[in-house]
């Protein structure tokens, strides 16, 4: 018996061994609810003559019948059964369902339809560095902080990378595939994958969704030739659907592309593969290079976001964003990689930088979410003096664990607090109303405007605008000020300090009320 949108676990044990048991055998799981809804799920492999598959009941109580099919006559993975579902799902997810993107293409909402707003943070190489302990330590300080997703890269990628098979001795990782740095995704280490599973399991105990790269296209973890633009792309999607059975039955963001220009092979083959196979339909989309156009497979029914990358120069670029927000058809945008604070020199794009850059960014169209990146914390570096670390993209005198404190990693967290309860799903950027720069309208439901040394707000053209609003600090959340517009439609502030004004005719239930 489970609960709603909460994984189970079913195994199925081979009668015999088969010779190539990641390669060569598919297995799938057809569940059918006694109402007729019907959620199929790819199984995998977990070493010897052991399948799993996992399974989430979106939503309906009520029993499930299920039965398992082989591509390789075996009656061991040939199997069926049923399963309850009772009561309320518990936490978010449970009660509302996974992410999906939103009708009109634009923004994330729970299954249910519930308004959602991704806060995602860099720890690209948590899944091979980073041990349970440190994960503990990392979860909680960026569940205080107010994120809900992790960038992930799920393999090191880099085919020339050296070092101990050690995840607490410098230089070392841990290994997916033994011949990856041949080029091919072939040779899967179950156990790699069931200590991930760990991880895993400790971010979601702490809100935070995986977004998983199956094989970086770009700069890996040291900047050497990477897989991911390599391998073949049957054995990249094959990859796309071990990770869609393994983790898919959570919440999940499925990056099948990262840091080039998303035309690869390897990207279409796993875009396709993972709209094949995974039946909930959690976001799929492609994150760019600083180099790119960032609009491959623009038209693509699989494709759901795309994620710019501003580089890391220390500048604040939103107009990419702009520009990828008109992109047609629709398509939900975010920077998915502004400037790693401190990376390179103390002080660089640190701070109150961060926050700047997360508002500008979504008042720019990047609705979907905000982003954030510390130098040190993405490669995992395991301490200040770690040696074979990039020095461009480490922070001076700090590892992994120094850079978690960065200041500006507090404020990109605020967006989703400010922001909790609202109802901006279809708002996009306006400049109509006022002359204040960085604003989005829901006409007539909602109006941020977000105003970086505050001062007072006047409406210029009222119509479409909510009368009641708050003022919040967008560096602590905290609301200054409670209002209705009155007949000269300013909302007053002495000027002097970062603002955001939000306009809502009902903030019951927000996380501003």
């Amino acid at each position: 018996m489970t609960t709603p949108w909460s994984p189970i676990e079913l195994t199925l044990t081979a009668e015999r061994a088969h010779p190539d048991p990641y390669t060569g055998v598919d297995v799938d799981v057809t569940f059918t609810h006694t109402s007729g809804r019907v959620v199929r799920r790819p199984a995998f492999w977990d070493g010897g003559t052991t399948w799993r598959v996992r399974f989430a009941s979106p939503g309906p109580t009520g029993r499930w019948s299920w039965t398992s099919s082989a591509s390789v006559p075996d009656a061991g993975l040939a199997a069926s059964g049923s399963l309850v579902v009772e009561g309320a799902g518990r936490g978010v997810f449970g009660r509302h369902g996974f992410w999906r993107t939103s009708d009109e293409g634009r923004h994330l909402v729970h299954a249910d339809g519930t308004p959602a707003f991704l806060v995602g943070d860099t720890a690209w190489a948590l899944p091979w560095r980073a041990t349970l302990e440190q994960a503990e330590v990392y979860a909680a300080d960026r569940a205080a902080k107010g994120f809900n997703a992790v960038l992930l890269m799920s393999v090191q990628p880099d085919t020339g990378a050296r070092g101990p098979q050690d995840r607490t001795a410098d230089e070392g990782f841990a290994v997916a595939f033994d011949d990856l740095p041949d080029g091919t995704l072939r040779r899967l280490r179950p156990d790699y994958f069931q200590y991930l599973d760990a991880l895993a399991e400790v971010l979601a105990r702490h809100g935070l969704v995986p977004v998983w790269q199956p094989v970086f296209q770009g700069f890996g973890w040291k900047g050497l030739r990477t897989a991911g633009a390599l391998v073949p792309p049957v054995d990249y999607a094959r990859y796309c659907r071990y990770l869609v059975a393994r983790y898919g039955a959570r919440p999940a963001v499925w990056l099948v592309g990262a840091d080039r220009f998303g035309t690869e092979p390897q990207v279409l083959a796993g875009g396709r593969e993972v709209q094949a196979c995974d039946d909930y339909a959690q976001p799929t989309g492609i994150h760019y290079s600083p180099f790119a156009d960032n609009r491959a497979h623009q038209d693509a029914d699989w494709l759901d976001f795309q994620w710019c990358q501003t580089g890391h120069l220390g500048d604040h670029v939103p107009e990419r964003v702009a520009d990828m927000a008109r992109n047609r058809p629709a398509k939900a945008v975010a920077n998915g990689e502004p400037s790693y604070e401190n990376t390179r020199r103390t002080g660089f794009a640190a701070g109150w930088w961060q926050g700047h850059e997360a508002w500008s960014n979504f008042c720019a169209g990047a609705t979907m979410g905000v982003v954030y990146g510390a130098g040190s914390l993405w490669q995992w570096q395991l301490h200040p003096s770690e040696e074979g670390q990039s020095p461009r993209f480490s922070a001076p005198g700090a590892g992994w664990r120094e850079a978690l404190d960065f200041e500006g990693s507090r404020y990109p967290g605020v967006l989703n607090r400010v922001l909790h309860g609202l109802p901006f799903t279809g708002a996009r950027p306006d400049w109509s109303r006022t002359a204040n720069p960085r604003n989005v309208l829901v006409p007539g439901v909602f109006f941020l405007a977000y105003c970086h040394d505050g001062g007072d707000l006047r409406i210029a053209f009222p119509d479409g605008v909510p009368r009641t609003y708050r003022v919040v600090d967008p560096r602590t959340g905290e609301v200054l000020a409670r209002g209705e517009l009155g007949e000269d439609h300013t909302v007053p502030d002495p000027g002097g300090a970062p603002r955001v004004v939000v306009f809502c005719d009902d903030f019951t239930g927000s996380g501003i009320g």
